[in-house]
């Protein structure tokens, strides 16, 4: 009997160490865990490795992005778009970060209870959910202005909580 039960354990933790590790990205951006054929080889990609790239992002969104009726972001500056990093920054603004209220509003309940500091990617992406809220904001009107509004002004309260985990001592 006690067999089993020691067996049951060595299961049950295996099994939570492997999904629970394998997964813990997935939550908060599940499509960027997705494996698709024209971006094998950018899974789960990072724009910030290096202060030079953190430059480079800036300049990306300094550079007047265009954002086309079905909601894909392009950099108009050809140049700056012919650069490897605009690839990836292509593909985690069309492929990843969420476009739908429902999905932002998704991401925005996932990030209230995540219960530590966010990895860089994830932080990355929330900020660039918020540019697209913001240009999103901007771009509507009446009710719908006020949906978009409140899902920016939650996405910075999650990153204004992210930012100041380590000085609150628990999440809120």
């Amino acid at each position: 009997m006690i067999w089993k039960i020691l067996l049951l354990l060595l299961f049950y933790y295996s099994a939570y160490a492997t999904v629970t590790h394998r997964w813990s990205r997935a939550m908060l951006f599940p499509t960027a865990q997705r494996i698709k054929r024209s971006s094998a080889a950018f899974l789960n990609p990072v724009l910030q490795n290096s202060l030079e790239d953190v430059v480079l992002l800036y300049e990306f969104l300094l550079a007047e992005l265009d954002i086309d009726k079905v909601q894909r972001i392009s950099i108009k500056d050809e140049e700056l778009a012919s650069l490897r990093k605009a690839t990836e920054f292509d593909i985690i603004c069309n492929e990843i970060i969420p476009k739908s209220i429902t999905e932002i509003r998704r991401l925005t309940s996932r990030l209230s209870s995540y219960p530590r500091v966010l990895k860089k990617e994830d932080f990355e992406r929330t900020v660039l959910t918020m540019v697209y809220t913001a240009y999103r904001v901007a771009q509507s009107q009446g009710h719908q202005k006020d949906i978009w509004a409140e899902s920016f002004v939650n996405l910075y309260k999650a990153l204004k909580h992210d930012l100041m985990f380590p000085y609150n001592g628990e999440p809120s």
